[in-house]
Order: structure tokens, then sequence, then C-alpha cells
């Protein structure tokens, strides 16, 4: 079994408080040791945008022409083999030469609603190992969980005494958040034993996303640890009376859905087994909650999606957001940032919110690590970016998978820099040239 841990790699890392104001300082990304790369920018903290008003994305207030893209009322979701009935592009993006797999979810609106293109390098149905990058899916399908017996319990809800808010935070940052205590791994074990694995792969299929690329698999765990909260009832801190006892497996192997790492029916990929078309249209969906209703995960509701994105109700007082906003890693604004100004010297913040009048948002997760089944070492990126005023306004989806032969942590840096370089020029064709 392999989960993303944070790994010193036996380097000298910057310390907490010199990563928080941005240890990387002018250094060039092509410049930087594996050393520096490492620490300055795949575990670097998230850079935030300067403008913090929003919560949501408003990079789409002008409407496109809509041509190349279809809306969810043309492909019909709902209906089996809508993957064929898309507006699709498989091979947008060349083929990585570098073992990589890309899909881009491209927005526009159309008519006054949401409308896609699917844009990919001929690998949105090949599966792979998705790392820690799959722990957001793991938190939306516990809330979603409890939401169905709990109608009235939520994102908004503490476990015991420790609100999910504080936790989907600490998942992302890898710190201790709040109340929270940055034990990553721990916490996405406990919220997969919330929903159960059969739940949560079910997800996948008919209960949800409706696929049909056979193998996908959600039934492993982030190692044997699991947050135990102090008693098993999630508290509705408003509402008492909505407060109730949620059970979940205490250990993974207690659920019937738990499958070994090589189970007979995983393959290589293991027993958490995705593409890059089922991690993001998931995390599509999620973002497009209040603007796209036939696409809703079931029993969510628009406060669990915010805590989700912004760790909305966190207890952290000096954090200036939470959720997946604060997703570790400056690989895809650094690349936004080249792809948008490629000559420019300032760091990707400045870029960035030049760019946009501080409206951008880029909601994140990042998983990694060295497999010795596969002899690669890999990293994951599932993530959302909205830059407003860039196009008159650009949004999507994003899920890519890196990797570089050879089981090592020391190749780590390497598979970082190749994923950058090619979110770079994957970033660059996007936002140069759109289908009118």
């Amino acid at each position: 079994m392999h989960t993303m841990r944070l790994r010193s790699l036996n380097f000298t890392l910057c310390s907490s408080l010199f990563l928080l104001v941005g240890c990387h300082a002018n250094n060039p990304v092509d410049t930087m040791t594996d050393e520096q790369f490492f620490a300055e920018v795949m575990m670097a903290p998230a850079i935030m945008p300067r403008d913090l008003n929003n919560t949501g994305c408003l990079s789409l207030a002008n409407n496109g022409t809509g041509k190349g893209y279809k809306s969810a009322d043309q492909v019909a979701y709902q209906q089996p083999d809508w993957q064929s009935r898309i507006a699709a592009d498989w091979q947008y993006f060349s083929p990585s030469q570098q073992q990589g797999k890309l899909l881009v979810i491209d927005y526009q609106v159309k008519g006054g609603a949401l409308a896609y293109r699917y844009l990919s390098d001929g690998t949105h149905n090949e599966l792979y190992e998705p790392w820690s990058s799959s722990k957001i899916q793991a938190f939306t399908g516990a809330v979603a969980t409890v939401r169905k017996e709990q109608p009235k319990l939520g994102a908004h809800a503490l476990a015991c005494d420790t609100p999910l808010a504080d936790l989907i935070s600490s998942v992302n940052s890898y710190e201790p958040f709040g109340k929270a205590d940055g034990n990553s791994n721990a916490i996405a074990s406990y919220f997969i034993n919330v929903a159960g694995r059969n739940t949560l792969q079910s997800f996948f299929y008919n209960d949800w996303l409706k696929l049909e690329t056979p193998g996908l698999l959600f039934n492993g765990a982030y190692g044997g640890e699991q947050f135990m909260p102090s008693d098993e009832y999630w508290h509705d801190p408003a509402h008492p009376e909505h407060d109730a006892k949620i059970s979940h497996y205490k250990a993974n192997r207690d659920d019937p859905g738990y499958l070994s790492y090589r189970c007979d029916n995983c393959g290589l990929t293991g027993n958490k087994a995705m593409t890059t078309l089922a991690q993001a249209e998931w995390l599509k969906r999620l973002v497009s909650h209040d603007r796209e209703p036939s696409t809703r995960m079931p029993y969510l509701q628009s406060s669990d999606v915010d805590v989700l994105l912004n760790g909305t109700g966190h207890s952290e007082q000096q954090a200036g957001g939470g959720g997946m906003m604060i997703g570790i890693s400056h690989l895809v604004t650094n690349a936004l940032a080249k792809a948008i100004a490629p000559n420019d010297t300032r760091s990707a913040k400045e870029v960035l919110d030049t760019a946009t009048n501080g409206q951008w948002r880029v909601w994140q997760k990042i998983g990694w690590g060295p497999s010795e089944t596969r002899s690669a070492t890999e990293t994951v990126m599932l993530a959302h970016v909205c830059l407003g005023q860039i196009n008159g306004g650009r949004e999507f989806t994003l899920s890519i998978q890196q990797a570089t032969p050879g089981a090592e942590e020391a190749h780590l840096p390497k598979v970082g820099k190749l994923m950058q370089q090619n979110l770079q020029a994957a970033f660059t064709k996007l936002l140069d040239s759109r289908a009118q």
C-alpha cells in the first residue's frame, strides 16, 4: 500500500515560518536544485489571491460564443454513455513522452448555462493510482453519506469537538490547523471509513458519475492510522438538536468493501484506481454544484462544497483561507504565471494578481509517492482554476498524473518538474487558443 506523506528526502527544508512567507523568493524555477524545488515548490504552502472577498469563481461573467462546448442539457449526464455525447478533443494536447496523463475540462457560458469541452492527450481512461489527490473525494463521499441519513448535518458540523472545516483544511495543508492535528492520512482514512468503500466506488458508476470505464476503485485507505474523535457524534454548534451519532469502521479491514492493495482484481494500480476523467469529473461537478443542479452529488449541499473549497467555518483565527484553497504546492500557479506572462520575472502571485485584478482562484489537491509495484515515482494533481479577466474570464478543472521510472523518493523533484513543464505547455495552448 502506498500513501502520500510529506517526506524530507534527506534534504534541508526551509523552516515552516520561512515557507509561510515564500522561501523561493525570486529564485527562478529552472535554476533550482532538486532540494530547492521540492522544498520551495512542491511542499510550499499555497499562495493566495489578493482579493479574497468572494468564495466562488467569478471568471465567467461574460458569455462566450458556445461554439465547441456542450451544456449539461445537451449531454444528458444522467443517461448512460454520456461520454459519447460530450464536446471533446481527446488529442488536444500532444501525447507526453514523459509518462504523463492529462485532462482539462474547459468551461464557457452558453445561453446562460455552463457548457463544457473535454481536452486530453488520449489518456483520459487509463488507470493510475491517485495517491492523496483522492482525499477530497473521500471527504465529500463521507459528508454525502451522513447527509443521506441526517439531512441537517453536513460539513458545517464538528466531529466531536473538531470542525470538519479544520479537518479538511489540515488534509490539504499537511499542517496542524485549528483543532486538527495535521495527520492528513489519518483524517482522510476516517472519512473513508465514515462513507464506506462500496459507497465511494458506487459514486463512479450508477450512483452518480455514471462512468463506464471498468476497474475504477475506491477500496483502500491512506495507511493504517485513523483519526478518532473523542466521541462518535457530529455536532451542529448552532442547532444541538441536530446532533447525531455517526458510525464508522474502526479499522480499515472492518469494512466489507476494503480490498488489499494487490487484490485479485486490483492490478498494478492498486485498490484506489482512478483516471483523469473520473477525478476531474468528480471535482467539476462539485465546483459547479450551485450552477449545475442536474449533476450535483447526491445529498450534498452548497455549504458542504464551500467547506471543501474554502474551509468556511474553520477555527484557525490566523488563517486567510482553508480547504482546497490552501492545498500545498506551487506547480499549478507557477505554470499559470509562465503561460500568462512567459518573460515576467515577478513571482507567480504578482503575475496572477496583476493579470486578473486579484480575481483568480486555484483549488487544488496533490498526491505523490514512489511505487515499488510499478517501479516508478509518481505525482498526481487535481485542481480547479478560475482566471478573472483572462480572455474575458476562464475557468477549467484539471487532473494530471506524472511518472518517472524508478521507485525512489529522490525522484520526487524530477517528477514534479516534469509535471510543471507539462502544465505550462498545456496552459499556454489552452489560454492562447479557444474554440470560437
